[in-house]
C-alpha cells in the first residue's frame, strides 16, 4: 500500500462523474447530513486537513468477480438514500474507496448534485415535505454561526434568489464552470458586486470566491493511499482495521459490509436494504433498519451467541442465513404485518426487538399468511398482541435487548406446539427488572401519560380489545384540546381558579379515547355533549359508546363538569386496567 500523489477536488469529482471511482459493496451507504457537508467546506476554505483517503486499485480481470456501486448524487432522505448499482463493462480497471467515501460523496453532491431532506412538521409521506436543495455560499458576509467562517447553506432555488446588503448566495456547483481564475472577477462585474455594494463587501466576496476556486481546482487536498491487492480477504481485513475502531462507520455497516463479502449466491446489501424498505412500508410505516434485520437473522437461525460482534458473521454463519433467506424474510414481514394489523405503526412502536420474537414464533410454526386474519389463529393472535403491548408498556426491550431475546427464544421453542407462550413468558421474568407484571404504582404511572408521547397508543389499546385495528384508529380528544385555551375556558364559564387543573387535564389518558378516522374527522373540535347527542340518538347505542370507551354512564357529559367527568372515566379506566393486567392478583412481580 503506497501513498500517492495528492489530487484536486475538481479532478476527483470529475472522475466520480465518469464512474472511474466506484464504491465496493462492502462500503455503507451515505450518512452525513447538511451540517457536515458545510463544515466540511468550511474546514477546507480555511484550509483545515480533512484526513487522507484510502483507494483500491482493482484490476480490469477482477472487476466482474466483486460488486460495485456509484456514488450518490442526488440524495433524497425518503425516496433515494441507496446507491445505485454500478453497471461495469470489464473492459477497464476501477478504483474502489475504502476509507473517505462520506467526504467524496458529501463533495460530490455538494458540486453536482442536490440534497433533499425532510422539512419539520410535516409528515413524513408528503411529498411537499423534501424540497431539493442545493450548497450555496454567501460571499458577501462572514458566517454568523459559532466555530464557521464561511457562510455555507443547503438552500432551495426560492431561498437562493433572496439578495440584500449582506446576502448574494453563490451556488457551488457553478465554481466547476469557472474554468480560470480570472473569470471570478468576470463572475462579480456581471452580477453588479463591485458596482453596487461596498469596497470592503466585494473585497470579501472577491477573496471568498477565489478562495473556493484554489480549493475546488489549485489545490491537491485528495491526499490517498494506494491499495493493490487483488485479494479479497487482504482488502476486506484492511477495510475492518481502518473502520471498526471508532464512529467512522457504524458497526451494523461494518457488519452488513462483512455479511456482504461472505454470501456467496446473493448481494447482501441490496437484499437487505431492499428489504427494510419494503418492511418499513407494511400498513402505515414503520422505521426499522439494518441493524433490526441482522439481528433479527442472527436469532432466527438459532446460532447460541446473538451478540451483535463480528465473530458471529463468519463465512459459517452468513451462508447460513444466506440459504435461510426467503424464509426469514417473509417470517419478519409476517410479523410486521401481525403488529401493523394490531393498530401500530412507526409513531408507536416503540421498540424494533419486540418483532424478533414474534418473528422467531412465525418462523418456527412455519405459519401460512392467513395467519394475520384466519377465524383459526384468533387466540394466537390474542396471546401475541397481550405479550407485545405488556413488553412495549413495561419497556422490556430497554438496557441489553439480548437478555430478554434469548430465554424468549428458548420459552417459544419448548412451547412451540402449544401456541404462543405469552404466561410462560411472563412467568419466567417475575421477580427480576423485566417483569411484565404490573402493580398499583404502575398503573398510576400509565394513568400520566399524555397525547403526543408515544407509549400511550400502547396503553388505549389495552383498553379497546375487540377493536379490528384494519381499520384506521385516530387518538381523539374526548374534550377537544383545542377549546382549552385560557380565552376559550373563560368564554365557556370555567371559574378561574381552575383553568389550570382543566388544561393539565386535557392531554391525559383519562380525555383521550380510539376513535375511527371517519367518525374522528366528523367530530373534529365540536363539544363532546353536543356531539355525543347528536351521533348516538337512541339511549342504547348511546350506553353502548359510553361502555365501550370506559365513560362513567351516570356522569354529566357538560363542559364545566369535565374534571369531574374526567376522575370518574380515570377510576374506571383504573379498574379495567386492573382486571386485564391482574394487578390484583400480582404478588411476586
Amino acid at each position: 500500500m503506497a501513498y500517492q500523489t495528492a489530487l484536486t477536488i475538481a479532478e476527483v469529482i470529475n472522475d466520480i462523474h465518469r464512474k472511474k471511482y466506484l464504491l465496493p459493496a462492502i462500503q455503507r451507504e451515505f450518512v452525513w447530513g447538511t451540517d457536515q457537508i458545510e463544515r466540511l467546506f468550511d474546514s477546507l476554505m480555511r484550509d483545515y486537513p480533512i484526513s487522507s483517503f484510502l483507494f483500491w486499485s482493482v484490476e480490469k480481470e477482477k472487476v466482474k468477480d466483486y460488486e460495485f456501486y456509484e456514488f450518490l448524487r442526488q440524495y433524497h432522505e425518503r425516496k433515494q438514500i441507496h446507491n445505485p448499482e454500478a453497471n461495469i463493462s470489464g473492459e477497464e480497471g476501477i478504483t474502489a474507496v475504502l476509507d473517505g467515501q462520506q467526504r467524496l460523496t458529501s463533495l460530490y453532491i455538494a458540486l453536482k448534485g442536490t440534497y433533499a431532506f425532510k422539512l419539520p412538521r410535516k409528515r413524513w409521506d408528503n411529498p411537499d415535505a423534501y424540497p431539493e436543495r442545493k450548497l450555496h455560499l454567501n460571499i458577501l458576509a462572514s458566517s454568523k454561526e459559532e466555530g464557521r467562517e464561511y457562510d455555507f447553506r443547503f438552500l432551495t432555488t426560492d431561498e437562493a434568489k433572496i439578495k440584500n446588503d449582506t446576502t448574494f448566495w453563490f451556488p457551488i456547483p457553478a465554481i466547476l464552470d469557472l474554468k480560470e481564475l480570472e473569470n471570478i472577477s468576470q463572475f462579480l462585474i456581471d452580477n453588479g458586486i463591485f458596482s453596487d455594494y461596498t469596497k470592503e463587501v466585494a473585497s470579501f466576496a472577491n477573496k471568498a470566491l477565489t478562495k473556493l476556486y484554489k480549493v475546488i481546482h489549485i489545490e491537491a487536498s485528495i491526499s490517498y493511499f494506494l491499495e493493490k491487492s487483488q485479494e479479497l480477504d487482504k482488502v476486506l481485513n484492511i477495510f475492518i482495521r481502518i473502520n471498526s475502531g471508532g464512529t467512522i462507520l457504524s458497526y451494523s455497516d461494518l457488519l452488513l459490509s462483512i455479511a456482504t463479502a461472505q454470501w456467496e449466491e446473493k448481494n447482501a446489501r441490496e437484499e437487505i436494504t431492499k428489504f427494510v424498505d419494503e418492511i418499513n412500508n407494511v400498513k402505515n410505516g414503520f422505521n426499522f433498519n439494518k441493524d433490526f434485520v441482522l439481528k433479527s437473522s442472527l436469532i432466527l437461525s438459532d446460532f447460541t451467541d446473538i451478540a451483535f460482534k463480528v465473530d458471529n458473521f463468519n463465512k459459517q454463519n452468513m451462508l447460513i442465513i444466506e440459504s435461510n433467506w426467503e424464509t426469514i424474510c417473509k417470517a419478519i414481514h409476517q410479523a410486521v404485518e401481525l403488529v401493523g394489523s394490531f393498530g401500530y405503526s412507526r409513531e408507536t412502536l416503540m421498540s424494533n426487538n419486540a418483532i424478533i420474537p414474534i418473528a422467531y414464533y412465525l418462523f418456527k410454526k412455519q405459519v401460512k399468511d392467513s395467519f394475520i386474519s384466519a377465524d383459526s389463529a384468533k387466540e394466537e393472535r390474542k396471546n401475541i398482541k397481550k405479550w407485545l403491548v405488556l413488553s412495549l408498556t413495561k419497556r422490556a426491550f430497554s438496557g441489553q435487548p439480548d437478555n430478554v431475546l434469548r430465554p424468549i427464544r428458548r420459552i417459544i421453542n419448548e412451547n412451540i406446539d402449544n401456541g404462543f407462550p405469552t404466561e410462560e413468558i411472563i412467568e419466567h421474568f417475575k421477580g427480576t427488572n423485566k417483569t411484565l407484571v404490573f402493580t398499583e404504582e404502575d398503573l398510576d404511572n400509565l394513568l400520566s401519560y399524555q397525547y403526543g408521547q408515544s407509549y400511550t397508543f400502547s396503553i388505549l389499546s389495552l383498553l379497546y380489545p375487540s377493536l379490528d385495528f384494519r381499520n384506521i384508529f385516530h387518538i381523539d380528544h374526548i374534550y377537544p384540546k383545542s377549546l382549552f385555551t385560557n380565552s376559550k375556558l373563560r368564554k365557556l364559564g370555567v371559574p378561574e381558579e381552575v383553568l389550570g387543573e382543566f388544561k393539565e387535564r386535557v392531554n391525559r389518558i383519562a380525555n383521550l379515547q380510539l376513535l375511527e378516522a371517519i367518525p374522528n374527522i366528523e367530530k373534529s373540535d365540536r363539544p363532546f355533549d353536543e356531539w355525543l347527542e347528536e351521533t348516538f340518538t337512541g339511549s342504547q347505542e348511546k350506553e353502548s359508546y359510553l361502555t365501550k370507551h370506559h365513560i362513567p354512564l351516570n356522569c354529566s357529559v357538560d363542559f364545566l363538569n369535565f374534571i369531574e367527568f374526567f376522575n370518574a372515566r380515570e377510576d374506571n379506566i383504573k379498574t379495567s386496567l386492573q382486571k386485564i393486567l391482574m394487578v390484583n392478583a400480582s404478588i411476586n412481580v
